[in-house]
């Protein structure tokens, strides 16, 4: 695969929708996805989800821990590699039909998978969870990808202030029919109200059944936090910009977008599972930043050798991402005997008998568990990268 097609690699990490117009590979956005990657692994797999460090924890509801940072540095990251698969066809310009066709059917895959992930193993279409985490990134990917192709940076990022804006507005002006006044509590805000008519309850998350954090409405700001990471991607390219002049814009840039996020929230809380406005310009100034000292750091200074466990999770993340899910479930339906009397999945069996024991505090234990995990994922991809094997959706 020659060095314009790698650069065109999106956030799937696969062949690319046209051809980038600048060749080389941005190995910082690599590190990034695959350093996030890695941290929702870790937080996805405790050895036992009665006994976890609070930062590897979401937030009860309102703030924001370590975790509530994971999916949308994941969102922004689909933002930036966007722009690096799709830039090249729009300075081309002419038709882009073809183009839009191959985002929508990627889309599709994407929201396919999440849907599958939903039904495994039961297949009970009945009660299957509509949205999820990946039809989110694919809804995400596929706006975002129109958006992109079709308007200007200077519109881009007035859609972001109005999606923002707009959002906080329909959150917590519009009345919620059935309940009154606009509310920010979970079972009663417009975009609760909105999923349990769309889809109706047995098909929101299972937790609650009567609302869902990756709903509709929430999509909006979700929007959001994807165009900040093609504007980001877009400033990276500019060519009249020298490496540091960029860098230090970034830092900037989402140092003043995290700080906004922060007087905001009095008003309108920071929080994940509304993935409020202020949520979206905290996560999206510190991703921002992140990305910006890994672009310092990789490609301008050239520091790469300790990037290999990044990039070979980093180039299969949605493979990963899905085979851990299948997996773990898959291992739940054959039952062994734990330590106690009591049956659990081969996973389980694995952490009671192998890990448990030999650590005092069963904080420690679990999160062993969960590193241990990310170890034995880290040999099979790093198989896989050095044979050049890569989904493809």
């Amino acid at each position: 695969m020659n060095s314009t097609t790698q650069a065109a690699l999106d956030t799937t990490g696969t062949q690319p929708l046209a051809e980038a117009s600048q060749p080389g590979r941005l190995i910082s956005l690599d590190v990034f996805r695959g350093l996030t990657v890695m941290a929702m692994i870790l937080v996805n797999n405790p050895g036992d989800w009665g006994h976890i460090y609070p930062p590897l924890e979401h937030a009860e509801w309102n703030g924001c821990t370590p975790t509530d940072l994971i999916f949308p540095f994941f969102l922004f990251i689909v933002g930036v590699s966007l722009v690096y698969a799709l830039d090249g066809v729009k300075r081309r310009g002419g038709p882009q039909g073809a183009v839009l066709g191959r985002v929508a059917r990627r889309a599709a895959v994407l929201f396919g998978l999440g849907l599958l992930l939903s039904l495994y193993p039961k297949f009970d279409f009945s009660v299957v969870r509509i949205m999820g985490v990946l039809q989110r990134i694919a809804l995400v990917f596929f706006g975002c990808s129109v958006i992109f192709l079709t308007t200007s940076r200077r519109t881009q990022i007035w859609l972001v202030v109005g999606f923002l804006i707009g959002y906080a507005v329909l959150m917590q002006l519009v009345p919620v029919p059935g309940f009154g006044p606009a509310n920010l509590e979970p079972a009663t805000n417009l975009g609760a109200w909105l999923d349990r008519l769309v889809f109706s309850e047995p098909h929101l998350w299972k937790t609650s059944k009567t609302w869902d954090p990756e709903g509709l409405l929430g999509t909006l700001p979700a929007l959001a936090t994807g165009l900040l990471g093609a504007l980001t991607a877009q400033w990276l390219r500019r060519p009249d910009r020298e490496p540091a002049a960029k860098v230090a814009w970034l830092f900037i840039a989402g140092g003043g977008l995290a700080l906004l996020g922060l007087i905001w929230h009095p008003w309108f809380p920071i929080n994940k599972a509304l993935w409020s406005s202020p949520y979206v310009l905290y996560t999206g100034g510190l991703a921002m930043a992140g990305l910006a000292a890994l672009y310092w750091i990789c490609d301008v200074q050239g520091h790469r050798a300790w990037t290999r466990p990044a990039l070979v999770y980093g180039v299969n993340a949605i493979l990963v991402f899905c085979l851990s899910a299948l997996l773990s479930r898959t291992f739940g339906l054959f039952k062994l005997a734990l330590p106690g009397g009591k049956t659990g999945g081969v996973k389980e069996w694995l952490y009671e008998w192998g890990i448990a024991p030999y650590f005092a505090d069963p904080r420690t234990a679990s999160l062993v568990g969960a590193v241990a995990l990310i170890v034995i994922w880290y040999f099979i991809l790093s198989w896989m990268y050095r044979k050049g094997v890569v989904l493809k959706v």
